[in-house]
């Protein structure tokens, strides 16, 4: 008999999307570059399942169903491009490349067009959740060629992650690099998030001067309210955890953060669209702050702050004050990922459905939280909203949240912490919400060292006026361009 579906990688996600896979009625036949590991999994954890070992491509693909399916689990780059190559051969009009890995949304759309050139289907799917949502039901974002999505949507939807009413939280997001690239806005929010926690919890640790259980037992506490959340339950979960000896782990691990490059990705997008992603850019550069660890030690011997007094206010109320300003932080980093997806939708000509994207991330992935069905309703009743502030919803979370995030932030500074992400966000908020900022003063600086003219509050958009500043420039201007 057939399978339905080969899988090409047993790295960790790749070895746990088989078990899934097969735990959900399909067969799968797979394939590594090193056979040592298909003949080891075969044995293992495969022993007595609907899976079978190939030590070939050509092998594997002689053991699937027509039309065939090829998933690929493979590091991004040019270990995508090769197999590819190496599969197109192998495969006949109509079947399906699948590419799931964290590869780069433009590669993605190359890569769609080039397969599809050679009659094939491709489609580059984004995969959250980590080991455990790949083994139990991760969070999948498919796209690049439509016609593919019928042959594979009974697989993903059967091993993906439902939510409480049993949505699966894979749906199809649009042709070319679609899917890839709503997975790289998944993991820039991730990025946000992670850092949002972070600095909420460098200032209990900082100002408040909390122990680790305190800290975790807040967590905790967070994980009922509107913060309820995968990555606040872990981490609340991460200051508790102690070691054989019984020491605290969390006090051991070096602070110096690692990425691979989807939030650099993020960000450049976001430059990109012309789009302020100003939570998730500092994000990413908090964590290069973060990797020179040896040089902010030796900084840390020269560059004096202020003392931190000790906190002698009401600390109950201002974790809870640090509580509302994480959420809001979080209304905002969300409010920008989706402005982004917005951008790029006109770009790319992708007919993005943001209340679906939501659903997507209810279940299974790293970002997974209670919020987003807010989010996910706040599209189902508006699928021309322009941002997420301007909901009801949100805009109400925020202004009730508002004094609490700006008292957050003083002490914060006062106290010489940190915070980029949790001061960004405050910043984007009010900068969106002001009807005049400062960028008159920026036009008028560019007008006087570069003549590249303005627009005037007097006269309408679309007219562009030049002053001779010095009385020696003349009247002739820059040309109008915009990056």
């Amino acid at each position: 008999m057939k399978s339905d579906i080969g899988l090409i990688g047993l790295a960790v996600m790749g070895e746990n999307l088989v078990i899934n896979m097969e735990s959900k009625g399909f067969g799968v036949s797979v394939y590594n570059r090193s056979t040592e590991k298909v003949a080891k999994f075969i044995e293992g954890r495969a022993k007595g399942k609907l899976i079978r070992g190939a030590y070939s491509l050509e092998e594997l693909v002689s053991q699937l169903k027509k039309p065939r399916k090829v998933m690929m689990m493979v590091k991004a780059g040019k270990p995508v491009d090769e197999f590819i190559e190496k599969l197109i051969p192998l495969l006949e009009p109509g079947d399906v490349i699948i590419d799931g890995g964290n590869s780069h949304f433009p590669d993605t759309e190359r890569r769609a067009k080039y397969v599809e050139s050679k009659g094939l289907r491709y489609i580059g799917c984004g995969v959250s959740g980590g080991e455990e949502g790949a083994l139990r039901g991760p969070s999948m974002m498919p796209g690049g060629s439509p016609a593919a999505w019928e042959l594979v949507k009974p697989i993903f939807q059967g091993i993906c992650a439902k939510v409480e009413d049993g949505a699966p939280c894979c749906e199809w997001v649009g042709s070319g690099g679609a899917g890839h690239f709503v997975k790289m806005v998944h993991n820039g929010i991730e990025y946000g998030d992670m850092q949002l926690i972070s600095e909420a919890y460098h200032f209990m640790r900082g100002a408040l001067k909390m122990t680790n259980d305190e800290m975790a037992a807040v967590f905790t506490d967070w994980n009922q309210t509107e913060l309820d959340s995968y990555l606040i339950e872990i981490s609340g979960k991460i200051l508790a955890y102690k070691d054989e000896a019984g020491e605290e782990v969390i006090d051991k691990i070096l602070d110096a953060a690692g990425q691979k490059g989807t939030g650099k990705w993020t960000a450049i997008a976001a430059l990109d669209e012309g789009i302020s992603l100003t939570l998730i850019a500092e994000a990413v550069f908090a964590r290069c702050l973060s990797a020179i660890k040896e040089e902010r030690a030796a900084a840390a011997e020269l560059l004096h702050g202020p003392d931190a007094a000790a906190f002698d206010g009401d600390k109950a109320a201002m974790i809870e004050d640090l509580r509302k300003a994480l959420f809001a932080s979080k209304i905002v980093s969300y409010a920008q990922g989706y402005a982004l997806m917005r951008a790029a939708a006109r770009t790319y000509g992708w007919d993005l459905k943001f209340g679906d994207i939501a659903l997507m991330w209810r279940g299974g992935c790293i970002i997974r939280s209670v919020f987003l069905g807010d989010i996910k309703r706040a599209f189902d009743k508006n699928p021309g909203l322009q941002n997420l502030l301007l909901d009801d919803y949100f805009r109400t979370a925020i202004e009730n949240a508002q004094q609490s995030w700006r008292r957050v932030v003083a002490a914060a500074v006062l106290n010489g912490l940190p915070v980029p992400a949790l001061s960004a966000a405050l910043a984007y908020y009010d900068g969106y919400r002001s009807a005049d900022l400062p960028a008159n003063m920026i036009q008028a600086q560019r007008d006087y060292f570069g003549a590249h003219s303005y627009e005037r509050t007097d006269r309408p958009r679309g007219e562009f006026f030049h002053t001779n500043w010095t009385g020696e420039g003349g009247s002739t201007s820059a040309s109008m361009y915009v990056v």
